[in-house]
């Protein structure tokens, strides 16, 4: 049998291990890869304007479907260096991004050569995995071992660095092998029935869910144990979508973004479950007074090295979340929790919260508020919709305050709070999830990052709707100045063009809302248009607030 290319051993070895859909930027350094893509027809494609908006997508896309999400970065040195940062934030959310770097020859390596960057160690803090090879028979045994970091254990980023001679050489195509990761790892029946014991005997649990659900396809699994306990649930930051929205035994998003039930349900547990959760810092800010010191915690996460790391534990399980949720269910069976009290106290107040968001949401103050907004855009959604949400002022307002019914449901850029993720995101969503509508949420500021990829959601036909809350600043930061610096604003106010007009010029369906009642409208129609579409809502500048309270000693003066 005659040799193929190295580049169509990458592209059928990344077939082999899973990878329906590619994202990049079209570069010199593997056009043999491109080749085969094209002559094999098998594997989605889309290109980007930008590689930090593929690697953005090719991540989304990981996130919607559990599958790799693959990045083309196919221009050594400047491409490559452009994907610094979705690898950054594929690392900080867990999610696995596998990333085929193009490099300079190896006979050309080592002397200063056109593009040439010392690129592997560029990567390895931020990645689990960033290697070179170095001849033509390793490609394929090193493509699946990409793949098997990135998707095996915590979910991580996993970059292949591959000279430019690679993929032009000969390689024998016996060499590709089937590829399967091992089974989620589940508890030990001991631990299982231990936390069985704790949660059935206690008085007032809480579970917090976190990511490890999404990654495992727990939802339904989650619901069934928090029923079956009658617990409530809360959400760790950015993972709202973990359980159905409206549920009664839901209580929202802990953290600096959530709600006020649901951190008060997480200071006072006696027992709490966490779920494929670090307990980390966006959703308890490392605090004592967020968890009740007196609390039996029972923590579960696939990551060994998380559990017990920043609250110590009565019981510990490095386990997959799906796996151990139904385990713990088991040694349930017959158990009929009786908890009215506890759970009838935060239905009423989440009752009373929700009163008092519907009076926020009936503002009908002009500019509009971006409470308002947020309100609005919920009432359009579609009980199947994705929401992709950017990091910014208004974004943070919505992550609690928009439902999710689906999961997964909700993309957010958690860990690292990237700004310029959100419209990026949502078009990796959308290729993902090709029969559900995706709407972005992002600031004007977040908008300006990506929105040249407005032209590749046209081009590729992609009905993506971005929903653009313009308080013309970068609002975050605009409120550090106004509370922390006496008022004193530099470098914070933007001028933008009018983003629905700029749609449009792309091909793409675009509506402006500046008036209370508008946006829910045009958005229910860009969502029927079937096309992509920008929505400019105006909203108020001075509707800004501090995101955190501990960057800076104090208010100052004017002075």
């Amino acid at each position: 049998m005659s040799g193929i290319s190295g580049g169509e051993a990458v592209h059928r070895q990344l077939r082999a291990c899973g990878a329906g859909a590619a994202f990049g930027v079209l570069g010199g350094s593997m056009l043999e890869l491109y080749d085969s893509m094209l002559r094999d027809g098998t594997t989605r494609y889309v290109g980007a304007r930008d590689e930090r908006s593929a690697g953005h997508m090719a991540d989304a896309y990981a996130r919607v479907t559990g599958d790799p999400g693959i990045l083309l970065a196919a221009q050594a040195g400047p491409g490559v260096a452009n994907c610094v940062t979705p690898v950054a934030e594929a690392h900080l959310a867990y999610s696995p991004l596998v990333v085929v770097a193009g490099a300079i020859s190896r006979s050309d390596q080592g002397k200063d050569t056109f593009q040439e960057i010392d690129q592997v160690p560029l990567f390895r803090p931020i990645s689990k995995m960033s290697v070179m090879a170095e001849a033509p028979d390793e490609l394929p045994a090193m493509v699946r071992e990409a793949v098997r970091t990135a998707m095996s254990g915590r979910r991580g980023p996993a970059v292949l660095h591959v000279p430019r001679d690679l993929f032009s050489a000969e390689i024998d195509p016996s060499l590709i092998q089937p590829f399967e990761l091992p089974l989620a790892k589940g508890p030990s029946a001991k631990d299982a029935a231990a936390a069985a014991r704790m949660l059935a005997s206690c008085e007032r649990p809480v579970i917090v869910s976190g990511g490890g659900v999404k990654w495992a396809g727990a939802s339904s699994d989650l619901t069934r144990l928090a029923e079956c306990l009658e617990a409530p649930v809360v959400a760790s930051v950015g993972h709202a979508d973990t359980m159905r929205h409206g549920h009664p035994l839901y209580a929202g998003q802990i953290g600096p973004r959530g709600n006020r039930v649901a951190n008060r349900l997480l200071r006072e547990a006696d027992t709490i479950l966490a779920l494929g959760t670090r307990l980390g810092f966006n959703s308890t800010l490392l605090a004592k007074d967020c968890v009740d010191q007196e609390a039996r915690i029972i923590q579960i996460d696939i990551e060994p090295a998380a559990v017990g790391r920043y609250y110590p534990v009565a019981l510990g399980m490095a386990a997959d979340a799906g796996a151990s949720a139904r385990a713990i269910l088991a040694e349930l069976s017959g158990h009929s929790a009786r908890r009215s009290g506890w759970t009838a106290r935060f239905r009423e107040e989440l009752d009373s919260l929700s009163r008092e968001r519907e009076a926020e949401a009936s503002d009908d103050a002009m500019p509009m508020l971006p409470t308002r907004a947020i309100s609005e855009i919920r009432k359009a959604l579609p009980e199947n919709a994705i929401v992709a949400l950017d990091t910014g002022n208004s974004c943070v307002q919505a992550a609690d305050r928009l439902a999710h019914y689906q999961c997964p449901g909700l993309i957010a850029p958690l860990d690292f709070g990237l700004v310029g993720f959100g419209y990026a995101a949502a078009i990796g969503a959308q290729v993902a999830a090709a029969g559900r509508p995706v709407v972005a949420v992002l600031g004007d500021g977040g908008f300006g990052y990506a929105m040249a990829e407005v032209m590749t959601a046209v081009q590729y036909g992609l009905p993506v709707v971005a929903v653009v809350l313009d308080n013309k600043a970068w609002g975050a930061e605009k409120a550090y100045q106004m509370e922390y610096f006496g008022g004193r604003v530099f470098g914070a106010d933007i001028d933008n063009p009018g983003f629905d007009r700029y749609a449009e010029l792309c091909g793409a369906f675009g509506k402006r809302a500046s008036a209370p009642g508008q946006l829910e409208s045009a958005l229910r129609e860009a969502l029927s248009s079937g096309r992509p579409a920008v929505l400019h809502a105006d909203i108020d500048p001075s509707a800004i607030r501090p995101l955190r309270k501990d960057l800076f000693a104090s208010p100052t003066s004017s002075a």
